[in-house]
């Protein structure tokens, strides 16, 4: 009963506080439409280039024959710049240049194969995508001349497909959308920590500093009943963030101006639920560790540095899965944050989240939270004389 009671003053202040109110709001509830302009955005860009046909070439007029490939194809020829060079290591330049010599047509009617060099830079990204498209241009022309020969000496194409290759992708819609998607995860977890940081400094450093701390100790209650009230009203600011930002997503789907997006995102309210699930014993985790860290401090700021362990850590632990090319691996269940993106991933691709798996991630953040409670109840009665 008088946890209760120390959870409701805690919360009632948390709430009361400007500060709190504002990231909770920001970060909760903007979370979902930002994401999900961002996305429109970045497929937006994906999708014009796509669609843009055009080959940057130098030298084109040396090769009449592959200017009418081109053309066939419906592609558009631009010349090259005299300066491509610098323009491709500078990035003002987003396609690769094709670089054609003075003999193309006459070692084409030869036979021998001519010399064509696709320019481009590794640091330029727009460029780097681009290479592929020129790539495949370039074959189907190689392919087609090829054809043409083997007509003319009467021998028929279909001699040389000694098999025939055909690609089965099988990834689902949601698969190939996790690829665009994959940020969602990482930004509704990075939510969930930001807004109870405030919280959790605020009720343990924020009072060491305002003096609040000592009267709070001689009231006739338990510090275990102090704790659990302290700690109780920190994670349900995290866990409102964490419920906010997750069904931010359902409303902020009609922002996707990506017809192609919108129809392999797939974000219902079992996805938004699982997320919660999730999200709220690791926010009840997060909380007590950055209790835990602040009940030392003797000021707010100092509990700030103090926890940019905690933000690093649970900002660098979900690039795990990013350099990790083998793929997911079972001791990333067991790792907080990162055992929480890998689950939330495979929500968001369409995979079965096993009960064990859950279970593993719930029981690793009980853990972590009782740990960190009995911390702080053993600090807690000598913090306000330190």
């Amino acid at each position: 009963m008088k946890a209760w009671v120390v959870f409701c003053k805690e919360l009632t202040d948390a709430l009361r506080d400007r500060r709190t109110l504002v990231v909770v709001l920001l970060s909760s509830v903007a979370i979902g439409p930002l994401v999900m302009v961002a996305l429109s955005a970045l497929v937006a860009g994906i999708e014009k280039r796509a669609e843009e046909r055009t080959v940057v070439v130098a030298g084109i007029e040396n090769a009449p024959t592959l200017r009418n490939y081109f053309e066939r194809q419906t592609y558009r020829i631009e010349a090259a710049p005299a300066d491509y060079e610098a323009k491709l290591k500078s990035q003002s330049l987003g396609d690769p240049v094709l670089l054609v010599g003075k003999d193309f047509e006459a070692e084409l009617a030869r036979g021998e194969p001519p010399l064509l060099e696709i320019v481009s830079s590794s640091g330029n990204q727009r460029a780097g995508t681009s290479v592929n498209r020129l790539t495949r241009l370039l074959r189907g022309f190689s392919s087609e001349q090829a054809t043409l020969r083997l007509v003319l000496r009467g021998v028929a194409p279909a001699t040389l497909e000694v098999v025939e290759v055909q690609e089965r992708d099988l990834a689902n819609p949601q698969s190939r959308a996790a690829q665009l998607t994959g940020m969602v995860p990482f930004f509704v977890l990075m939510a969930v920590l930001y807004g109870a940081l405030n919280a959790a400094l605020d009720t343990t450093a924020g009072e060491r500093e305002r003096g609040s701390l000592e009267p709070l100790l001689m009231n006739p209650a338990s510090r275990l009943s102090l704790v659990l009230g302290k700690w109780g009203a920190v994670a349900v600011v995290g866990m409102l963030i964490a419920l906010l930002s997750c069904f931010s997503f359902l409303p902020a789907q009609s922002l996707l101006r990506s017809e192609t997006l919108a129809a392999m995102f797939q974000f219902g309210l079992r996805e938004a639920a699982l997320f919660l699930a999730l999200l709220a014993p690791l926010a009840a985790a997060l909380s007590a560790v950055m209790m835990a860290i602040a009940i030392r401090c003797k000021s707010f700021k100092e509990a700030q540095a103090n926890n940019t362990v905690v933000i690093l850590g649970v900002s660098l632990l979900p690039l795990v899965t990013v350099f990790n090319q083998s793929g997911e691996a079972p001791w990333h269940l067991a790792v907080p944050a990162l055992g929480q993106v890998a689950l939330m991933n495979r929500v968001l691709k369409g995979e079965a989240v096993g009960a064990l798996d859950m279970a593993l991630a719930l029981a690793v953040c009980a853990l972590i939270t009782v740990a960190g409670l009995a911390y702080i109840a053993r600090q807690l009665r000598t913090a306000a004389t330190r």
